[in-house]
């Protein structure tokens, strides 16, 4: 069991970059993880960590025991909790990631009760709108809407996100709101540059259940959503983005639906992972986003 002690605490001192937060988190004394780091590094005979005054970074000999001390704790984990999927028994890190257009107010609600459930699962969240490598980076599972393209990642459909077409009261008293696909051309909209194509997406609309794509006449051009929809409640222009991304803000009429009849399809969202082989804290969190994510958007998202 000492063995397994150090390992869990050589893997929290190589999360965090820190003795004293290593400690802290454990419950323990600082002494306490020095020694116990001391005592593995002695027994394996090499160094794992270069210390500094400042930061604690492993070695290229820990960079590789900690790819494998993972793994083992994952299947220890997996082991112990086989037969009970109760929230109590479940612990671990979980490094998820999610397109900044799922940020927003109830995801984050829906995130906090998961917490709540799953007192010992420790969630690192990055959100961000570029293309990630879910391997190098050590991500989990990651949250993507729209058609993935061909990859090893493993996808798991988990809801249909309907897209928007809006605009801001203001753009819209002073350039009118168009009512069919053809008075766009006379319109300025916001455009949005992918991450991963470095192209500009184009609009979607539902035109006698046939989809036509649509490129704007940009009046300003964005590689973040946040900072997309923030141009279209400015007045930029118009916006096509998830409902999900922008209800807070129909809500409070900052933004205006517009061309309602020709909506596109709805999206499919989907976790993506790189592995069918998911230690305990990744399975109960894709099984609890199929369940809750919808709930949490209910107006803008189906199952």
């Amino acid at each position: 069991m000492e063995l397994l002690q150090s390992m869990r605490l050589f893997a929290r001192l190589a999360e965090l970059g820190s003795f004293t937060k290593a400690a802290e988190s454990l419950d323990i004394g600082r002494p306490q993880v020095t020694r116990y780091i001391q005592e593995l590094e002695t027994s394996l005979g090499v160094r794992l960590f270069q210390r500094t005054t400042r930061k604690v970074a492993l070695t290229t000999e820990g960079e590789r025991f900690y790819e494998r001390v993972q793994e083992i704790l994952a299947d220890i984990s997996a082991a112990t909790s086989m037969f009970d999927r109760s929230g109590a028994t479940l612990e671990g890190r979980l490094r998820v990631d999610i397109p900044n257009a799922f940020a927003q107010t109830e995801f984050i609600k829906s995130l906090k009760q998961f917490t709540v459930n799953f007192p010992g699962i420790n969630i690192v969240l990055g959100v961000t709108d570029r293309a990630v490598d879910l391997i190098g980076e050590g991500i989990d599972c990651a949250l993507r809407i729209g058609e993935l393209p061909d990859s090893s990642l493993i996808a798991r459909p988990i809801a249909m996100a309907t897209m928007v077409t809006c605009a801001a009261p203001e753009y819209l008293h002073r350039h009118g709101e168009p009512e069919t696909l053809d008075e766009l051309a006379a319109h300025r909209g916001v455009n949005f540059l992918s991450g991963q194509s470095n192209r500009t997406l184009p609009w979607h609309f539902s035109v006698k259940n046939q989809d036509r794509a649509f490129i704007s006449n940009a009046a300003i051009t964005v590689t973040e959503s946040n900072a997309y929809v923030q141009c279209g409640v400015s007045a930029f222009g118009i916006i096509q983005a998830p409902g999900i991304a922008v209800a807070e803000h129909l809500a409070s009429r900052a933004l205006v639906e517009i061309l309602k009849p020709y909506r596109p399809s709805p999206r499919p969202v989907s976790v993506v992972y790189p592995s069918r082989h998911l230690a305990p804290q990744v399975q109960v969190f894709i099984e609890w986003m199929q369940q809750h994510f919808p709930q949490a958007h209910s107006e803008w998202l189906e199952k």
